[in-house]
């Protein structure tokens, strides 16, 4: 399962420090990375006795894939994008569903799983960009958008108005992988980790061979891929976090010299400028921090710092550009666990 809107590198760097084992009595360090979803991940926890995860971090991935991978042609969100209305989704499916819904609204349609064929037309991604859709164009993809046109019945199956409407998760499903990993690992009796998908993080406990909290840190927007520098470092206790951004890909007006990036705003179907890099987001599980992040980036600084008032428990760091400046924006809850140097 891959994901246009994070890039090669991740946004975040988990700060991995590899060690055999806290004490020869005491809880082991079991270290675990590879490829999935697309992506890449790490995963890095402490255990009393040898404990084996590999298998059932593979049988995650593989369901999660069998469930909502666009790039599977046989997964089941593609079934359903080709029109096949006999498929009865999985209880991973209708928690993502649902809290697509939850979000959709929260943020006025500005986090919207059916935004694909507009981001395809304008060509996010690896594809050109254009600007340049005529408002008839962009009328006729506008029809296929909306997650209100979408039901989940009674018997698990989804109901779409039109059948072209195209359903992508992308936007969320790295950061639910996160949370059914770590419920894996509690389920195991595992009390510290440090879980991470494609820049996706769940902490709990803390890390054993420091005996302090997890520490990670976001990425600096004007660094080199060479020379990798960071914005900034902090603590992450017992929370999630997700990142998402386009600094990566800002222009520079010829101008005014003032930088922006291209977001689609899902409402109008336009491609707006927009003045916020990245979005940083801390919440009580995974999923909510990934798809707040990429509503976030949606609605850009403002409108995100008024939905930011209505959200509880959730907070936020913003990257953005002004006056030919980067300048951030950190919510009070962020500030506490930002580390200084």
């Amino acid at each position: 399962m891959r994901d246009g809107r994070k890039f090669s590198l991740s946004f975040v760097l988990v700060l991995f420090v590899l060690f055999t084992a806290c004490k020869e009595d005491g809880p082991q360090v079991h270290i675990y990375a590879g490829e999935a979803l697309g992506t890449t991940y790490q995963l890095k926890f402490y255990s009393s006795g040898n404990l084996k995860v590999q298998k059932g971090l593979d049988s995650i991935f593989e369901v999660i894939n069998k469930s909502m991978s666009t790039y599977q042609s046989d997964s089941d969100i593609s079934k359903i994008n080709s029109g096949d209305t006999s498929v009865k989704v999985d209880e991973n499916f209708r928690q993502v569903f649902n809290l697509s819904e939850k979000i959709y609204k929260e943020s006025d349609g500005y986090f919207d799983p059916t935004v694909g064929n507009l981001v395809n037309a304008y060509g996010f991604g690896p594809e050109h960009q254009s600007d340049n859709l005529n408002r008839t164009e962009i009328d006729s993809m506008l029809q296929y958008v909306g997650f209100n046109k979408l039901k989940l019945t009674a018997d698990h199956k989804i109901l779409k108005q039109q059948p072209e409407i195209y359903l992508d998760f992308n936007a969320i499903a790295k950061g639910y992988t996160v949370d059914v990993i770590a419920l894996f690992l509690d389920k195991k009796g595992v009390q510290d980790y440090l879980i991470e998908v494609g820049g996706e993080l769940v902490a709990k406990g803390i890390n054993r061979s420091k005996n302090n909290p997890w520490i990670v840190a976001i990425d600096d927007p004007f660094q080199t891929p060479k020379d990798r520098t960071f914005q900034a470092t902090l603590k992450l206790e017992n929370r999630a976090m997700a990142t998402s951004g386009n600094y990566r890909k800002f222009r520079v007006d010829t101008v005014t010299g003032e930088r922006f990036v291209h977001t689609i705003n899902p409402i109008a179907g336009k491609s707006e400028k927009s003045n916020l890099l990245s979005a940083s987001v801390l919440a009580e599980n995974c999923a909510s921090a990934d798809a707040y992040a990429t509503a976030f980036m949606a609605l850009g600084l403002e409108r995100s710092k008024e939905m930011l008032e209505r959200l509880e428990n959730v907070e936020v760091y913003f990257i953005y550009a002004e006056n030919n400046q980067v300048n951030v924006f950190a919510s009070e809850g962020f500030k506490k666990v930002l580390l200084t140097d």
